[in-house]
């Protein structure tokens, strides 16, 4: 079961976004140097469908993004999760009478070693993140930094275009917007 340990509103975590950071615990990632290292532990309260609806009501009109911090121990569960989020997200009514979570993005940071070459491969788990707006892959590498590092292995992702024949999505790296020379 997927757990939350915590959960914040953030500017800094998905740029151009007002993002509610869930941070996921039980991470097998440990990464050294890890600014996280208590979301190892198996901690907090189940991450629900019930609990996502809470939240999207307390923060309705506040947030633009939903940001999964983790889950890098149970995908499949980040990825219903996230498509629960989407589906809320697609219409302006749902079983929330007037959903509060219309026109939210989602993202995920997972400390997985993915690039986008692995992305356009057609498995189930590739198809899968076509939900999230947002991805950023990589471990953290203490010795290579974080994403405001211009040294980092660690890429964010923004998924550009519909879907469609006519305006196919693919994945824009926005890693550089983390670092100060870019601004």
């Amino acid at each position: 079961m997927t757990k939350v340990a915590s959960y914040d509103i953030v500017f800094q975590e998905v740029p151009g976004e007002v993002t509610l950071a869930l941070n996921i615990s039980g991470c097998p990632c440990h990464c050294k140097g890890c600014h996280s290292p208590h979301l190892w532990e198996d901690t907090g309260e189940p991450l629900t469908t019930d609990l996502l609806d809470t939240l999207m009501e307390k923060y309705a009109g506040l947030i633009t993004c939903v940001c999964f911090m983790g889950g890098d121990r149970n995908p499949e569960e980040i990825f219903r999760l996230a498509k629960y989020i989407k589906n809320l997200s697609a219409t302006e009514t749902s079983g929330l009478s007037e959903s509060p979570a219309y026109g939210i993005k989602v993202a995920w940071y997972s400390g997985r070693p993915y690039t986008p070459e692995t992305f356009n491969t057609k498995t189930p788990f590739n198809y899968q993140l076509s939900t999230f707006n947002y991805l950023k892959f990589g471990p953290y590498i203490e010795s290579l930094g974080g994403l405001k590092s211009e040294r980092t292995n660690q890429r964010l992702y923004k998924r550009v275009g519909n879907g469609t024949s006519d305006a196919p999505y693919e994945w824009q790296d926005i890693t550089s917007s983390f670092w100060r020379n870019s601004l």
